[in-house]
């Protein structure tokens, strides 16, 4: 069970770090704002997941 909730945790944060990654490239380079906006809100919704999965985790593993 660690294993897979180490596992889920990390793809939940990795997702995060690259969407973020995504948009700041987007933003440096002088990219569509339209497609900032869409990273931006897929961020936030990701963020909102990765919290969810962590909190889950650790309410498990107590």
């Amino acid at each position: 069970m660690a294993n897979f909730s180490n596992l889920l945790t990390g793809a939940a944060l990795g997702a995060v770090a690259i969407v973020l990654l995504l948009g700041l490239a987007n933003m440096l380079r002088g990219g569509s704002p339209n497609l900032s906006q869409k990273l931006m809100r897929w961020r936030v919704g990701l963020q909102f997941v990765a919290i969810v999965v962590i909190m889950t985790v650790l309410y498990l593993r107590r």
